[in-house]
């Protein structure tokens, strides 16, 4: 069985810790355990995929900004029967986040969202009432790694407005509260093949709401309690069943979690973060295959 090792053309900018770098030392792992894989780019037009039976999205950073490439690119592979981990419905379903409004609408806790859609040109100021916040953070419904994401202050909307408008420009948009939880940090939840591995916190540098590490945000391991890990596991039982991988991130608000995102397409799995974690995410692969 050949698998095609997802990745992009681009820089993986995230470090290495407790000697493993997720980038570099995971696919040798892989291979060390008698799989046959190889690394390609997804958009690299020299790959033969029909050579291929299984492909496992790991690193496909750019395919917000190249989407309707990415489609036509998973059209391709299923019409050749190749198999997509995770499965070509959970990945169609999750590329746009008008997917929380189906997290929401089945009862689950999810950070309170608009949408607005391309071309909008309405009252930004109206946004803040609805969303009850001083402050909202307005993002791209087809995006990754904070890109094109602003962070607007109920103050500023008049100023803002003409480059909320700009943004709307180019696609739909989300808009949710700037919460004072993130202050705290971001809890990520790591399952493998419907098991919990691991869980950390992402916190942003003081004065910023990004968590990323390309923005200086800090990572660290976390351990929460069964109930916790039982409140982020019922996202991917309902949402993401069957998927090799389910990273569930959001925050707690006076005590429960409330969802951001449900990362089912290329998440960075922290595996460097739990001593266990690269050999549960191994043991799923196997099991998935």
């Amino acid at each position: 069985m050949r698998i095609a090792f997802i990745t992009y053309s681009g820089a993986v900018k995230y470090s290495a810790a407790n000697g493993f770098n997720e980038h570099k030392d995971l696919l040798p792992y892989l291979r060390s355990k008698g799989l046959d894989i190889e690394q390609e780019i997804w958009d690299d037009p020299a790959v033969k995929w029909s050579e291929y039976d299984v492909a496992l999205l790991k690193t496909p950073w750019d395919y917000h900004e190249k989407i309707e490439a990415f489609t036509s690119w998973l059209a391709l592979l299923e019409s050749l029967n190749i198999r997509l981990l995770n499965d070509y419905a959970t990945v169609r379903w999750n590329m746009d986040k008008h997917y929380l409004k189906d997290v929401s609408a089945a009862g689950y806790d999810v950070i309170p969202s608009l949408f607005l859609e391309r071309g909008w040109k309405g009252d930004l100021a109206a946004l803040f009432g609805k969303l009850n916040a001083g402050s909202i953070i307005v993002k791209p419904c087809i995006s990754g790694g904070s890109k094109n994401t602003v962070v607007v202050h109920a103050d500023d909307a008049v100023d803002a407005y003409a480059g909320v408008v700009n943004l709307l420009s180019r696609g739909d948009y989300i808009v949710q509260p700037l919460m004072k939880a993130v202050e705290d940090g971001e809890w990520s939840y790591l399952f493998f093949n419907g098991r919990h591995s691991h869980t950390i916190l992402k916190k942003p540098a003081p004065g910023d709401f990004r968590v990323q590490q390309i923005y200086g945000g800090t990572i660290e391991p976390l351990f929460p309690t069964e109930a916790e890990i039982s409140q982020a596991a019922s996202y991917v039982q309902r949402f993401a069943k069957n998927s090799l991988y389910a990273r569930v991130d959001g925050l707690m608000v006076n005590g429960r979690f409330m969802l951001m995102e449900l990362e089912l397409i290329e998440p960075f799995l922290y595996l460097s973060y739990d001593e266990n974690a690269v050999e549960n995410y191994c043991r799923a692969l196997a099991e998935c295959l």
